[in-house]
């Protein structure tokens, strides 16, 4: 185990940052279960990727980096165990070359696997990452060792608990066979794409919408099962679709002095960059996935029910297409599906949901972008609940309105961590905690 003192942990874009005394690099669950049993407050990381404060800002940091080994496979089962430093990617490239695979994937592959399950990471068409968890093995507050499976009702409280509960240390997924999507893209007018939206989520085994606000359109993709032998005429589109971020990243450099250029940017890269029909096929993994990122995008997320969508969706789409106001959105607005589960604390607890990502492409300027704020409102107003690992502004008193077990989730957080070890200053405000 590796020990620093006296530093200053820095987030992915470097807009939140935090003062420690000390910071442990592990790669043992011996090395983990002493650091959290002789730490009065700690809080730990990986790839430091999330847009909310919920990392540092304690006095004692655990990197979990290079805790990141495969211990075991079981092919009957279809079972893999990890632990939880893995990145996504090595996870994900494992069970492929077994021939397996996880049927919901998030949009990035570089965060580790114990931050994906705690802040209820997901991707479309499927449940939250954290349902295929067959049992976990977590270190407490005081530095035992617990392991759950999925036939404990505790299951549903520790998939997704924001690093609150205990620390994850192995990981058993249970696996699927892997599968080839015939995927297909192309923009489609708002009225297209959310005509019988809720039978086109059955329709698809997989269908991701890429909102382009203040254009009219949204980008559709569109994936359909197919043997893997199937030939498919590929079309990946121009060359110069290559350079959006970097186009992007030029237009939108001033819109945080002058709000209105945003509609102007987004119709330019809609025509652009979204304007073109795309065919390809490959493993949800290899069609789906972004492969890399740069540390260029804060963002918020919110999740709806699927039969509330399209009154929110109408209202937030009139709201920001005012002229005088300031809330004018970057493209674009990632819409995504989730089947309902019973994980406490899961934006599809209990109902299938919408999501509906807003970015901001101006990190430094985030805080004053008026549609984090917007968006938030609007969702707030219909029941809406946010994406942990992203921005928002709600606490206690709000959050015990969206989350049927919110109230348990507390009461449970409080048994198992007495003297709030986990809690940084931001999920102090969230549980209410002095």
């Amino acid at each position: 185990m590796k020990k620093e003192e006296k530093g200053i942990w820095v987030s992915w874009n470097e807009n939140i940052q935090h003062e420690y005394d000390n910071l442990y690099k592990i790669t043992t669950e011996k090395e983990l279960q002493k650091v959290i049993s002789e730490s009065k407050k700690i809080r730990f990381f990986g790839n430091k990727q999330s847009s909310a404060d919920i990392i540092a800002g304690v006095q004692s940091l655990v990197d979990i980096r290079d805790y990141n080994k495969i211990i075991s496979y079981n092919d009957t089962e279809h079972l893999i165990t990890v632990q939880s430093g893995i990145r996504l990617v090595d996870f994900i490239e494992s069970i492929e070359a077994k021939g397996w695979c996880i049927p919901c994937l998030p949009d990035i592959n570089t965060i580790t696997l114990g931050g994906a399950l705690a802040t209820g990471t997901h991707g479309t068409s499927g449940l939250i990452l954290a349902s295929y968890v067959q049992k976990l093995r977590f270190v407490l507050a005081d530095g035992t060792i617990k392991e759950v499976t999925e036939e404990d009702e505790l299951m549903h409280a520790l998939r997704l608990s924001i690093g609150v509960l205990g620390v994850f240390s192995e990981i058993t997924f249970r696996c699927k066979e892997n599968y080839t999507l015939h995927i297909k893209e192309e923009p489609q007018k708002d009225e297209v794409w959310m005509y019988n939206l809720k039978e086109k989520v059955q329709q698809y085994d997989f269908l991701r919408i890429l909102w382009m606000p203040h254009t009219g359109k949204g980008y559709v993709i569109t994936g359909d099962k197919i043997p893997e032998d199937t030939i498919i005429e590929e079309n990946n589109g121009p060359s110069y679709l290559k350079y959006r971020r970097d186009v992007s990243k030029t237009l939108y450099k001033y819109t945080h002095i002058f709000p209105w250029f945003t509609a102007i940017a987004n119709k330019t890269i809609a025509l652009l960059f979204f304007n073109n029909k795309k065919e390809h096929k490959g493993s949800l993994y290899q069609a789906t996935v972004t492969k890399s990122r740069g540390a260029t995008l804060e963002l918020a997320e919110w999740t709806i029910g699927i039969d509330l969508f399209p009154q929110v969706f109408k209202e937030l789409k009139k709201e920001i297409n005012k002229w005088d106001n300031n809330t004018f959105i970057h493209i674009p607005m990632d819409i995504r599906f989730i089947r309902k589960d019973k994980t406490w604390l899961s934006y599809a607890y209990d109902q299938d949901t919408v999501t509906v990502g807003c970015i901001s492409r101006n990190s430094k300027t985030a805080d004053s972008y008026e549609a984090f704020k917007t968006i938030e409102r609007i969702f707030i107003k219909y029941g809406g609940r946010p994406h942990w690992g992203k921005r928002f502004k709600a606490k206690d008193k709000q959050l015990d309105k969206i989350y049927p077990k919110w109230n348990d989730f507390k009461t449970l957080r409080k048994e198992l961590d007495p003297t709030n070890k986990f809690l940084n200053g931001y999920l102090k405000k969230i549980f209410n905690e002095k």
